[in-house]
């Protein structure tokens, strides 16, 4: 495949609402949770930043449509906005994004208004007019779209957790289709709902315990699953090797494993080990610097994750995640991901986890490979470089 750049990625979450402010986070390490009221009792979870808010309020205020719009949209629409200010292709200064692709994926979706909607319906046996348009899965890059005043493909898919590394291959699939010259994708989800949170703790897998750092991603001993629900967006955009380019997606890798239970995954994540050995080929590499590794924070998941990159690489690459920070964002994780990814490569420091001590830092990253997988085994693994 061609060297496919990204020009621009910007996100919303626990992180910060710019690229300043996420690196900041990463530099103050520290676990970004917060109790919520759940079901009738307290729960962690990673809320956006107080001035992320903020903003998504200014926006649900500025357009009338906007007021009827899940979480989930408005934070898309928010990022989406940011990744094109923030491009060299911003129709200020004169780019043209009219025809560029969009392909935002979300694992949930409208969690919210689905919700609200049940429950009036439950209540009283009908429900509002918008409750359909506002809930259907292909809502949020149709919103993008129409807020950024794009009128080329707008695509949106669900792959529960490796959504967004969907979105990425989808996007190098279209540029080097040579049907599009820009892609925006991404992912976005709000999953901060109690319907959503009572679904995990009945998978047995939300944290249960309180410390400085709940959710032990990358712990290798740890008895108890500890993952945390966070909601976030984010977006890139990517072109075909962009003199400008934040970083250039040279490898990319996919595969699907045959599943034992809905939500297994193979003792030594076969999924993940053809997914890596995939991307390392396409990118002509044998390894690479570091890898942002999926790594919920579930007792199964991180080991079999570990056990797949021990299997696909002779040496063991530096390891690291973000979840012990900001907790699962679902189909906004991979974004998320790819986000420190290109920050490392940006600013030359690795961010450590603090349940993981590498053997070695690289005194130069030049190579990060990004992890991603979801409820039906199917695995996502891409190659950035500087």
């Amino acid at each position: 495949m061609n060297p496919i750049s990204i020009t621009s990625i910007s996100s919303i979450s626990a992180l910060g609402t710019s690229p300043e402010s996420v690196w900041e986070s990463y530099q103050n390490r520290k676990a970004l949770f917060s109790e919520k009221k759940s079901n009738g009792s307290k729960v962690l979870v990673s809320k956006i930043a107080s001035k992320g808010k903020a903003e998504i309020e200014l926006l649900r205020k500025s357009n009338p449509f906007y007021k009827k719009l899940d979480d989930s949209v408005l934070f898309a629409i928010f990022s989406a906005r940011k990744t094109i200010e923030n491009s060299s292709n911003n129709p200020s200064l004169g780019g043209n994004w009219g025809q560029a692709g969009i392909n935002i994926g979300s694992s949930r979706g409208a969690t919210g208004l689905f919700e609200k909607y049940h429950r009036l319906f439950l209540e009283k046996g009908k429900t509002e007019t918008l409750a359909s348009p506002t809930t259907t899965l292909g809502n949020i890059s149709s919103w993008v779209a129409q807020d950024l005043g794009i009128s080329g493909p707008a695509i949106e898919h669900s792959i529960t957790c490796s959504t967004a590394l969907h979105a990425f291959l989808n996007g190098i699939a279209w540029l080097n289709s040579g049907m599009n010259d820009k892609f925006l994708v991404g992912g976005s989800e709000a999953p901060l709902t109690e319907f959503t949170i009572a679904q995990m703790q009945a998978l047995k897998l939300y944290a249960n315990k309180k410390s400085d750092f709940p959710c032990e991603s990358l712990k290798w001993n740890k008895k108890n699953n500890s993952m945390i629900l966070g909601e976030a967006a984010g977006m890139a955009s990517l072109e075909i090797d962009a003199p400008n380019a934040l970083a250039n997606i040279t490898g990319a890798g996919y595969a699907t494993e045959k599943l034992t239970h809905n939500i297994s995954i193979s003792a030594d994540a076969e999924c993940f080990q053809k997914s890596m050995k995939m991307a390392l080929n396409s990118a002509k590499l044998k390894t690479v610097d570091a890898i942002v590794m999926h790594a919920p924070g579930t007792v199964k998941g991180d080991l079999a994750e570990l056990k797949a990159i021990e299997k696909t690489f002779a040496d063991l690459p530096t390891l690291t995640t973000n979840k012990w920070m900001i907790g699962h964002t679902f189909g906004a994780s991979g974004i998320m991901s790819v986000e420190l990814a290109v920050l490392m490569l940006q600013h030359q420091e690795f961010i450590e986890n603090p349940f993981f001590e590498n053997e070695k830092i690289p005194n130069k990253i030049n190579s990060v490979m990004v992890n991603a997988v979801g409820f039906g085994g199917n695995a996502v693994s891409l190659i950035l470089q500087r």
